[in-house]
């Protein structure tokens, strides 16, 4: 999931942008939400969370003393180095200035009533494009489909499955989601192998991931979460990280 922080001190055009975005991204499905709209720079650094490699779209002419759009792409290229930023400015041509604040933007939105919509438009397509082409490798991320899309989660990101109260359902958890879809443990082990562990019938965990064993209660510590561990389970395991030491 990309998140989109948006910048622009004009709340009008702000509000349009905003509308434009988010109906864009509901039509064509795209894996991005907008989590934060601000009308300062001070506002959007504040909402800035722990995720990395977002999407950024800040007003060049911010009305404010310390900050314009320039100055706050260069802190949000020091705080976060891998994320997109694309321009909004009612001018036609800012590749120069950018390049003076070394910031690689990757578009502009052209804030004119005729063009504004095409802009965001084109933006989103082109950087969706990117993202299909950066996707990792199959091999690398488990997709899933929830409703009518399909989310591909690096393994890398993800904690353990758990079967879910509904038939038939499991929950595939990461740092910061939790994610309900169809599907069968037993499937999910026999397809991802030795880098998960069935750690009890209701749990695959990530074994990279273990962090703390307790025999006692039959429980694992999976990135700061519970799950259980079965007494077959915990035999295995202890083979296991026998055999990796």
């Amino acid at each position: 999931m990309i998140d989109i922080y948006l910048c622009d001190d004009d709340a009008s055009a702000r509000s349009r942008i905003q509308t434009i975005l988010e109906k864009k991204i509901l039509i064509e499905d795209y894996d991005m939400q907008l989590v934060c709209s601000s009308d300062s720079a001070e506002a959007l650094l504040h909402a800035l969370g722990d995720r990395r490699q977002n999407l950024y779209l800040l007003d060049v002419e911010l009305r404010d003393a310390q900050w314009d759009g320039f100055l706050l792409g260069r802190e949000l290229r020091r705080r976060d180095p891998h994320g997109t930023l694309i321009y909004i400015t009612g001018y036609g041509d800012l590749a120069f200035r950018t390049f003076q604040y070394h910031l690689e933007a990757f578009d502009y939105i052209v804030k004119t009533p005729d063009r504004l919509e095409a802009s965001i438009h084109r933006c989103l397509e082109e950087f969706q494009n990117r993202l299909l082409l950066e996707r990792p490798a199959p091999a690398q991320v488990y997709t899933i489909q929830t409703g009518t899309s399909l989310r591909h989660i690096p393994l890398s990101e993800i904690l353990f499955f758990e079967t879910a109260p509904r038939p038939h359902h499991v929950l595939l958890h990461t740092p910061d989601s939790r994610m309900d879809f169809l599907g069968s443990l037993n499937e999910i082990e026999t397809r991802l192998g030795e880098r998960f562990f069935r750690s009890h019938r209701a749990y695959l965990v990530a074994f990279d991931k273990i962090q703390q064993i307790d025999l006692r209660h039959g429980t694992l510590q999976v990135g700061g979460r519970e799950c259980l561990l079965s007494r077959t389970a915990a035999r295995e395991l202890r083979r296991r990280m026998d055999a990796a030491w």
